[in-house]
């Protein structure tokens, strides 16, 4: 469904008033406020296909309704998405759930949409119906060659259906590892996955990039063939160029600094994109921001400042996806949630007096220091991301404009009460 722009129109007279209150005053306290927005306006969070259903725990997934059953209704979602926030431009397929049948049709669709296409991911952690060869005891590191050379040729399908959509750059999450002390050898491992990886990145066209996505543990909890950010690294330095390391938010082991890997691999120049979640104990895949939005804005903190050190565009040169999915909330309201969670963050970022807190940080002014970014947390910036919204087309109160309109009875009309997301 297409969301009608009189519509978001209609719903944002309603609102302009308390609005413009409220961006007025928010915009008299910032400096170059039009240059912010400006920025939060260019800031796309890509969707990933798997978000857009009901998610689930190991003990059980209580679906709700009028789910994605195929992939041109997860597009449809996105779509309503990005309609509403105006920074959903883009979804991430899966592989292979998200196979689409016709390329020029779904391309078409995506372009009705205002969509575009982000990283396409691989699978080798699940064994699909009739496939040949298991993936029990892992893909990319398996002892058997043959089990190997199967994950090594769906990487690479995967990227022949990415170059057909036009994406640039493939994903690969490993859930390889072992469960048991002496299960597997631990060097083997690295160098079986090591020589596959280099097969698939033969494959990638000149102009992609291969995303080395790691985990600290799950499915396998002794050991993780790239369990942790220099794991991950060590392989993008061996592959090269086009090889960087993914940070998932979640798949750390608990109060690990991610600010401070983020700007260690920014300054390696090996940082290659992000999904965005939120947990309390592992990777819970929570809505972003609901559990420590300090820890967000002091990533985003560290994303901004090198970023601008290494004369990046913060729109384009990094990617940006969300990984968030749970079991007891709308899909689509806590996408919308999650979106404005990272842009509060972001524009709180590009707040910080970076010349005060260098100043700070070489006097070893430590009090200040943390002023400086305390205050800057603590700067409600709402209005200012409703206003890059409103002025790029989008609904000021996304959520109640969701609501307001029954979007979800709409779509339980039309798809039915007992749909279930394709890949979940």
């Amino acid at each position: 469904m297409l969301v009608e722009k009189n519509k978001i129109a209609s719903h944002n007279d309603s609102l302009l008033s308390a609005h413009k209150r409220k961006f007025d005053f928010s915009a008299s306290e910032i400096k170059n406020v039009d240059t912010v927005i400006q920025k939060i306006i260019d800031f796309n969070i890509a969707i990933p296909s798997w978000a857009l259903g009901t998610g689930g725990t190991r003990f059980g997934r209580f679906s709700g309704t009028g789910e994605p059953r195929s992939l041109e209704e997860k597009m449809e979602d996105v779509g309503l998405l990005h309609a509403l926030n105006q920074s959903s431009g883009a979804i991430s397929l899966h592989i292979p759930w998200d196979i689409p049948e016709n390329y020029a049709a779904i391309k078409k669709l995506a372009s009705d949409y205002g969509l575009q296409f982000d990283a396409v991911n691989s699978n080798t952690f699940q064994d699909q119906p009739n496939q040949a060869l298991s993936y029990k005891f892992g893909s990319l590191q398996h002892v058997n060659k043959s089990v190997r050379k199967q994950a090594i040729d769906h990487n690479i399908e995967v990227i022949k259906h990415g170059v057909e959509l036009g994406s640039k750059a493939l994903t690969v999450w490993l859930s390889d590892g072992s469960t048991f002390p002496g299960q597997l050898n631990f060097r083997k491992a690295f160098q079986n996955t090591l020589e596959s990886l280099e097969e698939i990145y033969g494959a990638l066209p000149n102009d992609w990039k291969m995303f080395v996505e790691y985990k600290c543990c799950e499915p396998n909890f002794y050991s993780m063939t790239v369990g942790d950010w220099g794991q991950s690294l060590l392989y993008a330095n061996k592959l090269g160029n086009k090889a960087a390391t993914l940070v998932d938010l979640g798949h750390h082991l608990p109060n690990a600094n991610i600010e401070q890997i983020v700007a260690l691999l920014l300054m390696e120049g090996k940082l290659g994109g992000f999904h965005f979640n939120d947990s309390k104990y592992g990777d819970d895949d929570l809505t972003v921001g609901s559990m420590k939005p300090y820890q967000l804005f002091l990533i985003f903190n560290e994303l901004v400042e090198g970023m601008d050190a290494r004369g990046m565009n913060h729109a384009k040169d990094l990617g940006w996806m969300i990984d968030a999915s749970h079991n007891v909330k709308d899909p689509l309201e806590d996408l919308l949630q999650s979106v404005e969670a990272i842009q509060i963050a972001y524009a709180q970022a590009l707040l910080v007096d970076r010349k005060a807190l260098v100043l700070a940080q070489d006097n070893n002014d430590v009090a200040t220091a943390q002023e400086i970014l305390q205050d800057t947390f603590r700067t409600d910036v709402r209005s200012i991301v409703a206003e890059a919204r409103l002025r790029s087309g989008g609904a000021l109160n996304p959520i109640q404009f969701f609501r307001s309109e029954k979007i979800r009875e709409q779509l339980t009309k039309d798809r039915g009460s007992k749909s279930v997301a394709t890949g979940l």
